[in-house]
């Protein structure tokens, strides 16, 4: 009995850990997936006839996500200018950056980090938009920083198309630590403990410290890794381009034993986004159109539904009990994440290839034309 107390003590502890840098509050998504685990997960309910509430249109073309803190939800067009919109639809913070930007920010302690497509890693001071500090790196960065932690300090791990993953204080920018991998950086590092996971276009999903930029492990997968691995307690999932999804055990702070939930074939879609992971299941898109999920327990298929439009590089968010999902051709849809069931549909009327961000009653969804759309109650 004792033991299986500890065991559960030390699974709540690393869930803790892993929530670092996510949504803190009802009103806040502070990073990309929202925690910093990027699990894809929040227990927030999504307003079970959702309709739109206002919407916010900027222009210019948009790639990265947005954030929310404080209700306020931020986001940064391609041409680098950056953007503030309060719960009622009003811009409250512009900043303008001479540089293009495709990242999605990430928030912590009132400052918004992001990266530059000419690599630099910025630090804005919200709300008066001052830059605190900038760290210049020798590629473009198109990942959306993550939140770590760094012998108890806040550190911003990125990757680069430098090759390298960087580990950066976030109080003044100082460099921490940094690791070289086989190829540029695209895909935003998933933390877990005192480790950070990330996949490459040189097949290999690496595990590194923060603490001395070290490697800790290695697994090389079938294809390469176009996006982020997913993890929820001791498991990471992660999909490869050429349609394998992965299962892998992480155990004695290292990469144990793996299996595929989904195996490549011939005639198989690539896997291009980040997998939503409960407690239960994980959910994939896949761009033959097809949103699917899998047991966590046994690996078997749960449900499998077709989507109206390729997802793209938008990725699937569970919210309590139910799955948001994107498409590139605008539609908007949710299901009953039990069984597949279509529970609610909007057609945007624009690309989308960003991931949603959720706050109490209401999501958020930005569309590759830089519109911003507010659904809730």
């Amino acid at each position: 009995m004792i033991k299986r107390l500890l065991k559960y003590l030390a699974i709540a502890l690393a869930l803790a850990g892993c929530s670092k840098g996510g949504g803190t509050g009802n009103m806040d998504w502070n990073v990309f997936r929202g925690d910093s685990s990027l699990s894809g997960y929040t227990d927030q309910a999504l307003p079970s006839k959702p309709r739109l509430l206002w919407s916010f249109t900027t222009g210019p073309r948009t790639e990265g996500s947005p954030v929310i803190k404080d209700g306020v939800t931020y986001w940064c067009d391609r041409r680098g200018k950056m953007y503030g919109v309060d719960p009622d639809g009003n811009q409250v913070f512009q900043k303008e950056f001479d540089t293009y930007i495709e990242a999605t920010p990430l928030i912590n302690d009132g400052v918004l980090y992001i990266g530059t497509t000419d690599g630099s890693l910025l630090a804005i001071s919200i709300p008066d938009g001052n830059v605190l500090w900038e760290y210049e790196t020798e590629g473009q960065i198109s990942a959306s920083p993550n939140l770590a932690s760094f012998a108890g300090r806040d550190a911003i791990v990125v990757g680069s198309y430098d090759n390298w993953m960087y580990c950066i204080d976030a109080a003044d920018g100082t460099l921490l630590s940094r690791y070289e991998s086989g190829y540029y950086l695209n895909g935003a590092a998933a933390c877990w403990r005192q480790n950070v996971l990330f996949g490459g276009c040189d097949q290999w999903l690496r595990m590194i410290d923060c603490a001395t930029g070290g490697a800790v492990d290695s697994l090389r997968l079938d294809a390469y890794i176009p996006s982020s691995p997913a993890i929820s307690g001791d498991m990471a999932y992660v999909g490869d381009y050429s349609g394998n999804l992965y299962a892998i055990n992480l155990e004695d702070g290292k990469m144990g034993k793996w299996s595929k939930l989904r195996e490549a074939t011939e005639d198989s879609s690539d896997l291009v986004s980040v997998p939503a992971v409960d407690s239960k299941a994980v959910y994939a898109f896949s761009s033959d159109r097809l949103l699917t999920a899998y047991s966590r327990k046994d690996g078997s298929l749960k449900w499998s539904v077709l989507l109206k439009g390729n997802p793209g590089e938008s990725s699937p968010l569970v919210c309590r009990d139910k799955v948001l999902a994107c498409t590139k051709t605008g539609i908007i849809s949710i299901f009953d994440k039990s069984d597949g069931t279509l529970l609610w549909e909007y057609d945007a009327g624009e690309d989308i290839i960003a991931s949603p961000a959720v706050i109490k009653d209401r999501f958020m969804i930005l569309t590759a034309k830089g519109t911003l759309l507010c659904f809730g109650k």
